[in-house]
């Protein structure tokens, strides 16, 4: 039996429970949906010409998701943003999320500030704070979700209530949640720790990043946000170094990154490719190529989005590279809800008026 077919090896350092939270995530996907569907969002309005989420870390992972389904489904642009303002052409006709998972995060209140001034339509979703008291005295939405876990295992609080009001408000299509969440339930018994090594393909692959210097590429746009999403879920979880990129963008410039790879003192790369398993014979040809071309330097796997829907795919992909990420910190021999050097930069930042 290998070491992380055993339960008290992969949690021995997750006092958080970091992995329990990973195995709930189709429950509080359910319960977000719920929570969502109860609060009463003004409907006859303007439709607004633009949708805006706004928002930082996990709490901005859920914007670049609903962005996919736009992308894929509406005819009203989405964007994401990430500072402390927004953008000068938000106006009247602009719907702005401000979403913090803690209610407190100094940049999402800042251009919460923004929306306001701007006249913007506004909704927040948070789990109260600061957010959620301007928020209500200023008589705009709130859907709260529980608080108290890691911003970054509670995608679903994040996400989901954002998809539920954009398909109440008519911009998209509304989601068949009970498929949702059944999906999300077998992508968990496949891919948990009671699911042993052999067949658990999770597993198989935090063993073969363990040690190495990995990248992740996307093979196309939405692929190109979970691999960013993987990025963020190793970096935090499994403290290591990664690197994302999409095709067919990292054709024009990274692919060259690769010819002298071999000198920059790193002693083993590994590449994830993130597919779909629809893509393009151009996307196709780009991957094969490119595995081709770096195959001296970095061993390369394929990963196949789970899923009949586009957002099945997105959230069953993302939940495979949180468990991912939990079994490389298990080898690792780290805390995967530990985040020093975030809380030592929060502290440095509070004294900066």
């Amino acid at each position: 039996m290998h070491s992380l077919d055993d339960a008290s090896y992969v949690l021995r350092l997750d006092p958080k429970d970091m992995y329990g939270l990973t195995c709930a995530f189709p429950e509080q996907c359910a319960r977000a949906q719920a929570i969502a569907a109860a609060v009463s969002l003004p409907t006859g309005g303007t439709k607004p010409s633009l949708v805006i989420l706004t928002g930082l870390g996990g709490s901005a992972a859920g914007g670049d998701f609903t962005k996919a389904l736009f992308d894929a489904e509406s005819t009203v642009p989405f964007l994401v943003n990430r500072d402390y303002h927004l953008p000068a052409y938000v106006g009247k006709d602009t719907l702005v999320f401000a979403t913090s998972y803690s209610g407190n995060t100094e940049e999402t209140l800042s251009a919460y500030a923004d929306a306001k001034k701007a006249g913007a339509q506004i909704i927040c979703v948070t789990s109260g704070g600061k957010l959620a008291e301007m928020a209500r005295a200023d008589g705009y939405p709130v859907i709260q979700i529980p608080g108290g876990q890691p911003p970054r295992t509670a995608l679903g609080f994040m996400l989901v209530p954002v998809i539920v009001a954009c398909g109440q408000l008519g911009l998209i299509p509304e989601q068949d949640w009970d498929k949702v969440v059944a999906f999300l339930k077998g992508c968990v018994s496949l891919w948990s720790v009671d699911a042993p090594s052999d067949t658990n393909l999770t597993k198989q692959l935090a063993l073969s990043l363990q040690g190495k210097l990995s990248v992740i590429y996307g093979a196309g746009g939405w692929q190109a946000i979970v691999a960013n999403r993987w990025k963020g879920q190793i970096n935090e979880n499994s403290k290591n170094m990664t690197f994302a990129n999409a095709f067919p963008e990292l054709n024009h410039n990274e692919i060259l990154g690769w010819v002298r790879a071999h000198e920059q003192g790193v002693e083993h790369w590994v590449a994830i490719v993130l597919e779909d398993g629809t893509e393009s014979a151009k996307i196709k040809k780009r991957i094969e190529v490119t595995e081709n071309l770096i195959k001296d330097v970095a061993e390369t796997f394929h990963v196949l989005a789970p899923g009949s829907t586009l957002l099945e795919k997105m959230l069953g992909l993302a939940l495979y590279g949180d468990y991912v990420s939990l079994y490389l910190a298990a080898l690792n021999g780290v805390d995967p809800e530990n985040i020093d050097g975030i809380n030592i930069l929060k502290a440095e930042l509070s004294q900066v008026s």
